[in-house]
């Protein structure tokens, strides 16, 4: 069940790039924010300060990617990058973790690696927002 849920997000993500493949990304953003929801596939550097074993922000991981070792469990960058690259963005969106006032205005990376919603799951990072 795990290998086919995994085999159709990775051909959702294909279809997604191949369509927005074909357009030409410039002038202002296609979207006004972009906020990003997930675990280790996506998250770029929010369990680096968290007490945590889920953490990937030392070598080899970023090694291709332009600011190195950022906390993204990959070499460089991940899905979400990709997408908010073709939606017109001109910076990665930052994690919440590090991010300013400004920055959370037109979206920001929630995602945390080795997160879970079950008891058998995950080690239950959650980011609590108050007012």
């Amino acid at each position: 069940m795990a290998h086919e849920s995994s085999f159709l997000l990775i051909v959702h993500v294909f279809i997604l790039l191949w369509h927005f493949g074909t357009y030409k990304v410039s002038g202002e953003p296609k979207v006004p924010c972009y906020f990003i929801f997930g675990d280790s596939l996506v998250d770029n550097g929010n369990n680096n300060e968290l007490y945590s074993k889920w953490k990937a922000n030392y070598r080899p991981y970023g090694v291709d990617f332009p600011k190195g070792d950022t906390g993204r469990f990959c070499n460089g960058r991940t899905t979400a990058n990709i997408i908010g690259q073709f939606l017109g963005f001109d910076d990665f969106i930052p994690p919440y973790a590090t991010a300013t006032d400004e920055e959370i205005s037109t979206g920001v990376n929630y995602a945390s690696a080795g997160c879970g919603i079950r008891e058998e799951t995950g080690s239950h990072n959650v980011i609590t927002i108050c007012e």
